[in-house]
């Protein structure tokens, strides 16, 4: 269940009672606010608060504190220059909390960008649900042949039940394990923050993670990436659809620059040049090496 009863409890109190304000607000953000959207399995995010919109990018950028004569147009245009030219500093005037429900392993690849403020769940203190990540079969896939990093073809139906007859079984028994072990209900048993040592790493939890957006518009960037790892990609995808709606304009030029965009060496640049002018060109003329000359021509 993607949220207790409890939270929903929580949440549906919260939102009863809206709290007028002086400072700046997204329409399209405020629709998303302790709404729960479903990752994975049984994963989750939702939008705990914000602070800053579009307007707050124009306005660091120009240091100003009133609309003056601007107009919509004017402030996105702004907004894609900035992002054009890779001015970082106003993109920070605007903030994101999330509450995220995640695999252990995914978290452990997501708190590799150091730019944000986390704090998360502790099994130390308190019980892990028996909730576990099981891919569904469409993602099950054997090693990549080309990448150290990545996967490959899809696993046939044969394997891929074979796989998730595993990870079923050894998933429930390691929880089983870890309740047993457990002091509960005044019976002697291991300290709790030694129990969870035996849960797998596709085990949920949960954690508060704050960031501004330059550094979710990086990360974005990283782990909406086609080749980013699916587990992580789907959360980046449903926190996209929310930024997308916060700071439409901001989203716009991110989309245009960064996401959809590619980047050439320049190496890749002499190769550019001389294809359009109708040259021949091999990665050896241009000194690249194979990887370089098949993500160079991936973006051909």
């Amino acid at each position: 269940m993607p949220l207790t009863e409890e939270q929903k409890a929580a949440i549906a109190a919260r939102r009863a009672h809206p709290a007028q304000t002086l400072r700046a607000v997204s329409p399209g953000m405020e629709a998303w606010l302790f709404h729960a959207i479903p990752v994975l399995d049984h994963g989750l995010i939702r939008v705990v608060d914000y602070m800053g919109d579009d307007g707050a990018i124009v306005q660091a950028a120009r240091v100003s504190y009133g609309e003056g004569t601007r107009t919509t147009r004017d402030d996105a245009g702004l907004i894609r220059y900035l992002m054009r030219h890779w001015h970082s500093t106003p993109f920070e005037m605007c903030e994101i909390k999330l509450h995220v429900k995640l695999p252990v392993f995914v978290a452990r690849q997501w708190i590799r960008h150091r730019t944000a403020n986390v704090n998360e769940y502790s099994a130390r203190y308190s019980i892990l649900d028996r909730e576990f990540y099981i891919p569904a079969p469409e993602h099950l896939a054997a090693q990549s042949t080309t990448m150290n990093q990545g996967r490959g073809a899809v696993l046939d139906a044969a394997e891929s039940a074979r796989v998730l007859e595993i990870l079923r079984e050894d998933s429930a028994r390691a929880y089983d394990h870890y309740e047993a072990m457990l002091s509960q209900e005044g019976q002697s048993g291991l300290a709790r923050e030694l129990a969870r040592m035996n849960l797998p790493a596709n085990v949920y939890t949960q954690w508060y993670w704050k960031v501004d957006l330059h550094n979710l518009f990086h990360f974005l960037r990283l782990r909406a990436d086609p080749h980013a790892q699916y587990e992580i990609r789907a959360y980046a995808q449903a926190i996209g659809e929310v930024v997308k709606d916060w700071v439409p304009a901001a989203w716009a030029a991110f989309e245009d620059y960064r996401l959809n965009a590619v980047q050439f060496s320049g190496k890749g640049m002499e190769a550019l040049r001389r294809m359009l002018k109708g040259e021949t060109v091999t990665r050896e003329d241009v000194g690249m090496s194979a990887g370089e000359w098949r993500e160079f021509q991936s973006c051909l």
